[in-house]
């Protein structure tokens, strides 16, 4: 069988060209654009094209799809990949375990979506950094004004159309500062950088309402207690194709929200959980959890029943609801139905496990 590794540089790439068992090897360096890439499946013509994951693997994959090219991209994220014990590593050893861990049949590999979807993540990233910059705006304007010995409402109230009103009030233009104002100007320069992203946050909001709109999945999935359009959106575009999971326990892992597992002889421990997968799927999980568990009784009895009473269990009993969570909109997504609130369980039940 004849197999290409690619491994990916930001300029240049390294590929090998692999004959399984004792067949001819040859190395060589192709630079990393599409026409370039293009030309190389096409004159080496592989049975198997297998590259890392990476920000090229998405055209990369694309180029191979429409020439009709077997495609394996590898996950680096997973153990068998890791070269902590290696005294030398380079592009062309990179390569060479590719095509060898593909000829073993152990290459640990990662789903890549069609085009369609990944610019659907991208979008949806976007957002989620649009948001992180006006936080940390947010945070710049209290810290100008504690500077100052002021100090501004807590939570949402000091970002109300009238709250920001009254901030700028304090605000000039840095050219209209005298020395000791300068925090005037710096306060007026975060005030104008805060207008700006709310106004992106905004059209990028209206797209991805735009997109949900066409999608019935994600109507589907706002059927779940505390879930909306946020968290149905990312859910839907992270799993993308649900029958590609076998079972729940899949799930859980895909997104890091199972414990990692350390088990020798008799001794098996369990630690904090892999936080493998998207983290802001994670994230979001994780808070409409909290909102879950004081407002849905399926989600409070989940979190009771996993706390066990101690206020150190807090944590991993939200980790279980959030893990639970994402099962039951799995499941959702696979068998084309709306929420159904499960039966409340009765104590002895409970207590029993059951």
């Amino acid at each position: 069988m004849k197999i290409l590794a690619l491994d990916c540089g930001k300029y240049k790439s390294v590929f090998l060209d692999y004959q399984t068992g004792d067949g001819p090897r040859e190395f060589g360096k192709v630079s990393t654009r599409p026409r370039d890439i293009h030309d190389l499946l096409v004159e080496r013509r592989p049975e198997v094209f297998v590259l890392e994951i990476g920000p090229d693997a998405g055209w990369i994959c694309d180029l191979a799809a429409a020439l009709g090219i077997k495609t394996k991209v590898a996950n680096t994220n997973d153990e068998r990949w890791h070269w902590k014990k290696s005294k030398k590593k380079h592009d062309r050893m990179d390569a060479l375990k590719l095509a060898q861990m593909e000829e073993m049949g152990c290459l640990p590999t990662v789903h890549v979506p069609e085009p369609r979807v990944r610019q659907w993540r991208s979008l949806i990233e976007y957002r989620h950094g649009l948001v992180d910059r006006r936080t940390a705006i947010k945070n710049s304007i209290r810290a100008t004004f504690e500077r100052q010995g002021q100090r501004l409402p807590g939570g949402h109230k000091a970002w109300t159309a009238r709250g920001i009103e009254e901030w700028r009030k304090e605000a000039r233009p840095l050219s209209d500062c005298r020395a000791d104002q300068l925090w005037r100007g710096a306060l007026h320069e975060e005030l104008e950088q805060l207008e700006s992203v709310q106004k992106s946050i905004a059209v990028v909001e209206n797209k991805l309402d735009e997109l949900a709109a066409a999608d019935a999945r994600i109507e589907q999935l706002r059927t779940a207690p505390c879930v909306g359009p946020r968290l149905s959106e990312l859910v839907v575009a992270v799993l993308d194709d649900p029958n590609r999971f076998e079972n729940g326990k899949q799930i859980g892992a895909y997104v890091g929200l199972t414990p990692r597992q350390w088990q020798s002889g008799q001794s098996c421990i369990e630690g904090h959980i892999s936080r493998a997968g998207n983290p802001i799927l994670r994230e979001l999980l994780v808070e409409v959890s909290w909102l879950g568990v004081r407002t849905n009784p399926w989600m409070k009895q989940v979190y009771e029943d996993v706390r066990r009473g101690s206020e150190k269990r807090k944590k991993i009993a939200i980790v279980a609801v959030a893990r639970r969570l994402l099962v039951r909109l799995w499941a959702m997504l696979r068998d084309g139905t709306t929420w159904k609130e499960p039966a409340p369980r009765t104590t002895a039940l409970a207590n029993a496990g059951g």
